[in-house]
């Protein structure tokens, strides 16, 4: 131990989580018969402002060595795609899985009313490793090279349970994807050793904006050039937990071109709105207010000319393409298992309703779509983890995920029939988290 500390490998972290879900300490803290206390929140557009929630400082780094990348995952031969997980794979996603459906849905009901997610929910969640993973053995993490694969698996394992929740779960491991992808080394050793402990900071990658036909490639949010460094101007939306973020990732065009900057949350003139929305209530969404925030010149993210700031760019978006159809597969997963048992045990003129071909024809789409997006969804994270183009793949899954998703979540309502109308089943929660599906960019990031 000391100022040496043990390298994490994939079978360490997954057992360490095994360890902590196992714990009897689970079930006594967590009373899952019991109503979880809702957390206090104003439910209008200005229900509340903020210039940070900021709870630690971050030391800056001069850093000046070669940034720590995680390599391709070149023990798979390029362009092929495997669906077999490996035995790390699936021991961590059966642990996020059983986290879900322990923790997270128990909880979904409540976090929807409230608008907020539990105050110690990403407490627990950074038990499970789920930033750890993305993190460089060099800087205290456990990766040892890409895992587009693994962070897809997680995210869907955690949809399963609720996407509202996981949304804010899943948020800082797409910060620290983006730092061990394109950071410096002093923005690697900055901010990702907080990635690294049980305190994970709340932190989220900020790409959409609240208007109509939004292209993520033609951005409202400016930054210009200041003596001092850059100066962002405008306003991001769908910014899951917004007042309680740490670090923001933040895209804005700069020179007439899309590039990343890191903000932190107590920056002078950055603020925060209450943005409660149709679906995925339950990630508490905000806007997050730029009015001439000033940054350091090293606070954008990566080296390079402004068409590497610009590359680095598109590749955070293809990779929230993912990421999002990796939640839409999660949640589509759990409308199909609702809703199996209740055509099965529904009778209607004397037999179960599934016995009629129309109902039998509809869970059967639903399977189909899902493995469709499945299918798409992994073999782009296979494709980027092997350091190969995935742009098609990625578009295909964000278009598979907006158009199937919405439909998955529309048919599950329809097959519960009055029943898919009231909030006493969760497929009308989960029907209006898939539709935030087609609008969203930006925040997860496989």
């Amino acid at each position: 131990m000391g100022l040496h500390q043990p390298k994490r490998d994939w079978m360490g972290a997954a057992m360490r989580v095994m360890s902590t879900i196992t714990g009897s300490e689970l079930a006594e803290k967590y009373n899952l018969r019991k109503p979880i206390d809702r957390v206090t929140y104003q439910s209008t557009k200005t229900g509340f402002r903020t210039l940070g929630a900021a709870t630690r400082a971050f030391n800056k780094v001069a850093g000046g060595g070669a940034p720590k990348r995680l390599p391709d995952n070149e023990s798979k031969t390029k362009d092929y795609f495997d669906l077999t997980p490996t035995d790390e794979q699936q021991m961590i996603v059966e642990t996020v899985r059983e986290f879900a459906a322990e923790i997270l849905r128990p909880a979904a009901y409540d976090a929807d009313e409230a608008a907020a997610a539990p105050k110690d929910l990403l407490g627990r969640a950074a038990e499970l490793g789920i930033t750890l993973i993305n993190v460089p053995e060099e800087l205290e993490g456990a990766a040892t090279e890409r895992g587009a694969v693994t962070n897809s698996l997680v995210a869907e394992a955690l949809a399963h349970g609720d996407m509202g929740l996981a949304l804010p779960l899943l948020a800082p491991s797409g910060v620290a994807v983006a730092l061990s992808q394109w950071g410096t080394d002093a923005q690697q050793q900055t901010y990702l050793p907080a990635f690294t402990g049980e305190n994970v900071p709340q932190a989220s990658v900020v790409i959409s904006e609240p208007r109509a036909l939004f292209d993520p490639f033609s951005l409202q949010t400016k930054a210009v050039r200041s003596p001092s460094g850059y100066k962002l101007t405008g306003v991001k939306s769908l910014v899951p937990a917004a007042a309680d973020a740490e670090i923001f990732v933040v895209g804005a065009e700069l020179d007439g071109r899309p590039a990343l900057f890191v903000v932190e949350s107590d920056a002078k003139g950055l603020s925060v709105e209450a943005d409660p929305s149709m679906g995925l209530r339950a990630a508490g969404l905000g806007r997050l207010v730029l009015d001439d925030v000033a940054v350091a010149a090293d606070a954008i993210l990566g080296e390079g000319d402004a068409g590497q700031h610009a590359a680095d760019y598109r590749d955070a978006v293809q990779l929230a393409r993912l990421g999002w159809a990796s939640l839409a597969t999660g949640t589509g997963q759990a409308v199909l298992d609702y809703v199996i048992p209740y055509v099965n045990e529904r009778e209607a003129f004397g037999e179960p309703i599934s016995h009629r071909q129309a109902v039998a024809f509809m869970v059967a789409d639903i399977a189909i779509e899902l493995d469709g997006l499945r299918l798409v969804t992994l073999r782009g994270a296979a494709r980027a983890e092997q350091g190969l183009t995935f742009a098609r793949e990625a578009a295909l899954a964000k278009k598979l995920a907006a158009d199937k998703g919405m439909r998955v979540g529309l048919d599950g309502v329809q097959l519960l029939g009055g029943h898919g109308f009231t909030k006493e089943h969760p497929v009308e929660r989960w029907y209006r988290d898939l539709r935030g599906i087609a609008v969203a960019e930006g925040v997860v990031l496989v």
